[in-house]
Parts: C-alpha cells; structure tokens; sequence
C-alpha cells in the first residue's frame, strides 16, 4: 500500500507567523565524549526555565543525551552517530555505512527537522558549519525563514594557529560570516579569548557576547546509584569526563596511592562511560587492593558526587571546569595536550590566575612514565588548597543568565491563531 506523499512547505509557508509557542533549535554534533551534549543540556535547561512556554528541540548524536536530567519542554531529534579514534579519524559509530553516507542521512535529517520545527533561535554548538558541513544548507533555509542564527564555543577551542587552520580547512570561518547573527563565547574575555586567531569581520566581531562561565547546580529527583562508603566522608573526586582518553591519569592517581598510604584523602574514580572495558578490569583489580580508593563506572548526575567531595582532580574539559567553579571545589588539574591544547591552556591560565592547580603530565611530553609521588604530593596538597572562591572574578558564572537575556529580544511572543498544518517531504 502506498501513502500519499505530503508536501513539503514552501519557506514563505514555513516562516508565517501563528505559532502556539516559541522555538529554539539547539545543534550539537556530539563526535567525542559527552562534553557537547552537557553543555547544551545546560543552557536548554536554563531557557526553559526562564521561559514556561518555551519548546527547544535539540539535534544531537550522543548516545547518551537520554542518561541526563532534561527540563520539561526539551526533546531531541537523534542523528546517526559518528566516532572519533585516537588519530582523530572519524567513522560511523553504529550504522554499517560509509562516513559520506552517514553523513548526508544527518544532513537530510537536520533540515528536515528545522522546516517542521520553524525555530526562532537556533544554536549551534562550537562547529559553525556542523560536522563535515551539515549545517550548511539548514543554515540558508533558516536564513529565509527569518530565524536568529547563534553559534556557542566554549572558553578555549585550540591553539590560535591551530584553529584558524583547521577552521579554514572546515569552511567554518566562511560559515561564520555568512550564516551567523551572533557569536556567544561562554566564558570570561579577561580569561581567554579564543577566536583571537581568527578572521572576523568588524561588524561580526562587534556581536561577539562574552557571556561568562555555565553554572551547574545539584540535579533534582531521585539518585541514580548508590555511592561508595569513602562518599560519607571527606574525599577527593577524580573525574575524566567521558573517559575515552583518561586512563593516564587514572593510572597516575591509583599509583599515587599505591607509593604512599598515609595521602590524607581517600580517592572516588569516576571511570566514564568511554573508559574500555579492559582498562576498567584492570584498574578494578589494582583498586581491590587499596583501602583509600574506591571507583564507580558512571554517574549521570555527576554534580551530585562533586557536591559531596572535598576536592577535584579532573583533566580540565569545559563542563568539568564549570562544575569546579560552580561548587567551589580545590582542583587539581592534569590536562592532555593532544590531539589540542584546549585543556593545556585552560589549565595553565587556571593555575596564573590561582583559581585552580595544574599538574603536567610528562609522558603528554615524550617522559617514558610518571612519578607517583610527584602525584601523592599533588594530591596531599588538596587538602590545604584555596576554593576557587578566593579569586575575586566579576561576572565569572554569569553564563546562562547572560545568555538567556541576550536571547530574550529574539523570542517570539506567542500568537494565539491557529497553528499551521506542518509537512515534510520525505
């Protein structure tokens, strides 16, 4: 049996006004780990919960994103997914298909979800071009419709040569000052700032927000899992994000403990959800035998263990560090330096500005291996080290609500017609 065909809206039909409410289109590329998809659950969180009639629809190809706690008014629409290896290859993460092909299926998808969803805002997060280019043509449709284009990056992407480079290889400068309305920084300029590397415009540059650091708060509802016995007590929190590229400092931390017993602090690894199955076993069975250290393999509402601990030893990614600040936790961070610098740098300045302390990792740096007891040092020092609090920065957890205000003239006000029949031609 065949169905007819329903066609697909004209731009002028896509764009008339009579909408029940008003609409964001989120976008976030989700590659590698699960840094994308936190940091857009925290702004949808926060849109919504500024706006009661608000709808965000976020386009998204984690796996994961349905672990988290999302506000009422948010969904997803799910693209295939996508992996990167260690070398930084991609491939597709799921379906038994070629990168290209993959990659045109997300493409189709993306607008075909805005020529239904007809958003006010779209928010793109960090790839103005989206992953290999899929948001261009998605771009230029909501060009017509009329809807305000915003992109998000994070405090630090790269290197500045580098990301001009690979911004350049991308197409992502030129999508940049094609497609986008504004250019939100979430972070402090007085503490990075990331696209000073890169090609401008006067007039877009003069858009550029500066919105301040993503507050993170205790997720409500009921806990997810039961915490190790060391959790009742003071502890240190070692977290590395997703996982798929802490294992070093793991291993550096459980050596640390293993060299010296008398560190004052017992250590509670988060492992993430990426860490391989076979290192988890193998860090399993050395923890086994330490009484100071414990482990759990993954905890969706992370902010719940970091509230409870005494101190933070993470790599330093961005929604990490937003956590850090955000409970004012001493930190310790050990940050990669490939395949970017992003964590090098967010570190290092950290530490100039005595937010935080960072800790090289030599083999980062060709070392054949690590000292423990540089690391048992490191981690005793925790227990005398300032909060980040003791650093007066004006304005440095501001993010969201900056961001909310800043897009508060760019919501629609309700129109109480009737809604418009949508299709799509598919």
């Amino acid at each position: 049996m065949e169905f007819p065909r329903m066609p697909a809206p004209s731009i002028t039909e896509a764009s008339r006004p009579g909408k029940a409410t008003p609409r964001i289109l989120m976008y976030s590329h989700d590659t590698y780990g699960l840094g994308h998809i936190r940091r857009t659950r925290a702004i949808a969180n926060a849109l919504v919960g500024a706006h009661d009639d608000l709808s965000v629809l976020i386009i998204c190809g984690s796996a994961l994103a349905g672990s988290f706690n999302f506000a009422p008014g948010i969904d997803f629409v799910h693209v295939p997914s996508v992996a990167k290896s260690e070398d930084g290859e991609y491939a597709s993460a799921n379906l038994r298909l070629s990168l290209p092909q993959v990659t045109t299926i997300r493409e189709a998808l993306i607008r075909q979800t805005a020529e239904a969803f007809r958003p006010d805002i779209f928010i793109a997060d960090k790839e103005p071009a989206g992953f290999r280019g899929e948001l261009l043509p998605t771009l230029k449709l909501m060009g017509h419709m009329g809807t305000r284009r915003v992109v998000g990056i994070r405090d630090v992407l790269d290197g500045p040569e580098a990301i001009r480079t690979e911004w350049h290889d991308k197409g992502a400068i030129r999508a940049l000052t094609e497609h986008y309305d504004d250019v939100l920084v979430y972070g402090l300029e007085e503490f990075y700032r990331p696209l000073d590397g890169i090609p401008l415009p006067a007039e877009l540059r003069s858009r550029l927000v500066y919105t301040g650091y993503l507050r993170r708060s205790v997720p409500g509802g009921l806990a997810t899992m039961r915490y190790p016995r060391a959790t009742k007590e003071p502890f240190i929190l070692v977290t590395t994000g997703g996982g798929a590229d802490g294992a070093g400092l793991i291993d550096w931390v459980i050596s640390a403990y293993e060299a010296d017993p008398y560190i004052p602090l017992p250590a509670v690894i988060a492992f993430g959800p990426f860490l391989s199955n076979t290192q988890r076993g193998h860090f399993l069975e050395r923890i086994d035998r330490l009484a100071k250290v414990d482990a759990i393999v993954f905890d969706p509402k992370i902010e719940r263990l970091m509230n409870r601990a005494s101190a933070v030893v993470a790599m330093g990614g961005y929604n990490t560090f937003c956590e850090i600040l955000s409970f004012d936790k001493p930190a310790l961070l050990v940050p990669r330096s490939r395949p970017r610098l992003e964590q090098t740098i967010r570190a290092a300045r950290a530490a100039e500005l005595g937010l935080m302390r960072m800790l090289e990792d030599p083999m980062e740096h060709g070392a054949a291996s690590r000292d423990p007891l540089q690391m048992a040092a490191a981690l005793t020092a925790l227990r005398d080290q300032p909060s980040p609090s003791s650093v007066q920065m004006p304005g440095l957890l501001d993010g969201l609500g900056r961001i909310t205000r800043h897009l508060e003239p760019h919501i629609r006000k309700p129109e109480r017609d009737s809604e418009p029949a949508l299709g799509i031609g598919i």
